[in-house]
């Protein structure tokens, strides 16, 4: 099992550490920190108030929880968002309100979920041209015809 070291900040005192909501549940859930009232189409951070320490080798991603999503329009406009491995700054939830309704975030409440991933490092090599495949240079939906 991986270990991530996670610093409370003074102002998570009382929050859950993330966690997972089911034993076969892929996100751990993350808590705001603070309460705050996200209008329609407003966007902006809620702080955790945690920080962690995310292995060489490896990312969180932070992910909307699908149930804000679909009752509330409430998701993250940068999803998913990357915590490098190199970051130790508290985790910042970016969340937006595409619904049509003023939406509370009160403190405490699941506002996330973060997943851990491994990064594969690569090299790039230039060449003049690429191998050919059945799809080719064929983009946004040409598979589906």
């Amino acid at each position: 099992m991986t270990e991530i070291l996670i610093a409370r900040l003074p102002h998570a005192v009382g929050l859950p550490l993330p966690a997972l909501g089911t034993p076969g549940a892929a996100g751990y859930d993350i808590a705001s920190a603070e309460a705050g009232r996200l209008g329609p189409l407003e966007r902006r951070l809620f702080r955790t108030g945690f920080a962690i320490a995310v292995p060489d080798g490896f990312e969180c991603q932070i992910r909307p929880r699908s149930g804000l999503a679909l009752r509330h329009g409430i998701t993250l406009p940068n999803t998913p968002a990357t915590i490098d491995s190199d970051y130790r700054g508290e985790l910042m939830i970016m969340l937006v309100n595409l619904g049509v309704e003023p939406f509370e975030v009160t403190r405490g409440m699941r506002i996330a979920q973060l997943v851990v991933a491994r990064v594969e490092r690569v090299a790039f090599r230039t060449v003049d041209e690429l191998p050919a495949t059945a799809r080719g240079a064929g983009g946004f939906g040409s598979t589906g015809r």
